[in-house]
């Protein structure tokens, strides 16, 4: 199974959370789960067509997602339509104000994709607390741990 990071980490705090995320999703209790980590920017559709499952990272800028994660949904979005439906998914936001904005987004382009939520989101504001590092620990093992029992 394959688990693909898409990651926009332009600060210190994004970078802290992505770690975060990266090392609960490489646990090395997770089984069979091979961790793919792309930029945003660089997604291509052949890595969300390959990957079993998401792990989506985003700074909330100005109310809404990344340019960066928007760019991969929109040059994914069509290939993935169908091909897609049903994989697991979380969700990490970095911002310091108007996250909804960026959650609602996420929520609705992964409707239209027909994914499913694997985890609760994950949303910090200011600088990343020991438990905010825990939950974004806790987001990728549980999405990497969701593909391990779908084997």
């Amino acid at each position: 199974m394959k688990l693909l990071i898409v990651h926009h980490t332009p600060s210190p705090h994004c970078q802290e959370m992505f770690e975060a995320v990266l090392a609960g999703a490489t646990d090395p209790e997770i089984e069979g789960v091979e961790v793919i980590r792309r930029p945003a920017l660089t997604v291509a559709p052949s890595d969300m067509l390959e990957a079993d499952g998401y792990l989506l990272g985003s700074p909330a800028n100005l109310g809404y997602i990344s340019g960066a994660l928007k760019h991969a949904f929109d040059v994914c979005y069509y290939p993935c339509l169908d091909a897609t439906r049903g994989r697991p998914f979380g969700l990490w936001l970095h911002g310091n104000e108007g996250t909804e904005g960026a959650e609602r987004a996420v929520d609705s382009i992964t409707a239209g994709l027909g994914w499913e939520r694997a985890a609760p989101n994950v949303v910090v504001a200011g600088k990343p607390t020991k438990a905010d590092l825990e939950a974004c620990w806790n987001l990728g093992a549980t999405v990497a741990a969701t593909l391990m029992g779908s084997t």
